[in-house]
């Protein structure tokens, strides 16, 4: 079997699993996102998910995401987007922010000021999500679900950038009702203070099934369908 036939068993497999696990809550497809995390992997990989369908591309270095999102944009004419679903320097916000649809992981002020900054002047918002801790450990990443409100109201000072929702990461535990059920209620939280900031990234490929029980909406599944990292 060759790369392209393998890595297509393996995203339709992928998408029959999320077919399978959203119609087992009674949710639609259409309401779910699958972003395929291509960090470590070749551009090559990217054209031949475009050619299979796919549209959502995930990064998680800057360094790796922008000059791949030069070459597809380059060599494609075909509509796609990028996530940023990484720990975000400041210091690399306005690379970011020229190639990236949604940044995934806004989770501290001196970035939202960043942020906010780079995309004052743009004519579409930025679509951002609030990254949540859901551990003690502050090297993790993300705020703690307490302070979720007071730091979307400073999200919502900034005209650049347009709150979408929150984004998590299940612990090492593996305590994944416990982990994704506060990410619920931290979505829940948030939409009393935007009704319209509904969206939930959650879910990779260990737990994403999982997820989608709980309410994701946005899928960020990587070796599951790209293999094993090639760098």
């Amino acid at each position: 079997m060759s790369p392209v036939d393998s890595l297509a068993e393996r995203l339709a497999d992928a998408q029959q699993k999320i077919s399978a696990a959203a119609e087992k809550c009674d949710r639609a497809n259409d309401d779910i996102k699958l972003i395929v995390v291509t960090k470590n992997h070749p551009t090559q990989l990217v054209f031949d998910l475009l050619d299979l369908g796919m549209r959502d591309f995930g990064e998680n270095r800057d360094q790796e995401a922008a000059p791949k999102a030069a070459e597809v944009r380059a060599a494609s004419t075909i509509e796609h987007h990028w996530h940023f679903i990484g720990q975000l320097q400041s210091n690399k916000v306005k690379s970011v922010v020229s190639y990236a649809s949604s940044i995934h992981s806004l989770d501290r002020q001196s970035l939202l000021d960043a942020l906010g900054k780079a995309t004052i002047e743009r004519e579409v918002p930025l679509d951002v999500f609030i990254q949540l801790n859901l551990t003690d450990d502050p090297g993790r990443g993300g705020i703690q679900p307490a302070n979720l409100r007071p730091f979307a109201e400073n999200v919502l000072t900034h005209p650049g950038l347009n709150l979408v929702g929150v984004m998590g990461v299940a612990a090492l535990d593996n305590n994944l009702e416990r982990d994704f059920g506060a990410i619920r209620a931290a979505s829940e939280s948030l939409r009393t203070l935007k009704p319209e900031a509904s969206l939930i990234s959650a879910g990779m490929s260990e737990d994403f099934e999982t997820a989608i029980a709980f309410g994701a909406t946005h899928l960020r599944i990587g070796s599951a369908i790209t293999g094993k990292r090639q760098y």
